[in-house]
C-alpha cells in the first residue's frame, strides 16, 4: 500500500477530487492564478480566496524516469515515474506513476489523462495514455 498523505484543509479537494472523478486544483478567485501543490493563500497575489475547480486531466509528459529500486515492500517496479504538465492549468506541474503502459515505453511528450487509485479514503492521482483502456 502506498504511503498516504495527511488530509489538510489546503488539499482536502485534491485528494478527495477522485471520488467523483475530478482532479481538483486550487484556484485563486481574485487573479486566477492556479495553484499547485494547494495552499491557502495566494502565492501570486497574497488572496485568502481560493477555490478547487475541476481540471482537464489531461496533459503531456515533460520528464520520466524508470524506477527500478522497490522502496517499499509491496511496491511495483519497474514503474515510470512522470512529471506532467496539465493541460489549461498554466504552471501547474504534477509528478505521479504512469499506469497501463509498460514502462520503459513512457515518452517525453506523451499525452497523458488522469485516473485515480483508491487507498482507504484518498483518491490518488496517476496517468495512463490517453484512450488507453486498464489491461
Amino acid at each position: 500500500m502506498p504511503l498516504l498523505p495527511e488530509i489538510t484543509p489546503e488539499n482536502k479537494a485534491f485528494w478527495t477530487g477522485g471520488e467523483h472523478g475530478q482532479l481538483l486544483i486550487m484556484h485563486c478567485d481574485a487573479c486566477d492564478h492556479a495553484i499547485h501543490p494547494p495552499q491557502l493563500i495566494c502565492p501570486h497575489c497574497l488572496s485568502r480566496s481560493v477555490t478547487p475547480r475541476p481540471a482537464a486531466g489531461t496533459g503531456n509528459v515533460l520528464s520520466v524516469t524508470v524506477n527500478h529500486q522497490p522502496w517499499l515492500p509491496d511496491q511495483q517496479v519497474p514503474s515510470a515515474i512522470a512529471i506532467v504538465e496539465l493541460d489549461g492549468e498554466k504552471g501547474v506541474r504534477m509528478t505521479g506513476l504512469v499506469i497501463d503502459i509498460d514502462p520503459a515505453d513512457v515518452a517525453i511528450g506523451m499525452a497523458v489523462e488522469t485516473v485515480f487509485e483508491r487507498v482507504e479514503d484518498v483518491w490518488i492521482p496517476r496517468f495512463r495514455p490517453v484512450g488507453r483502456m486498464a489491461d
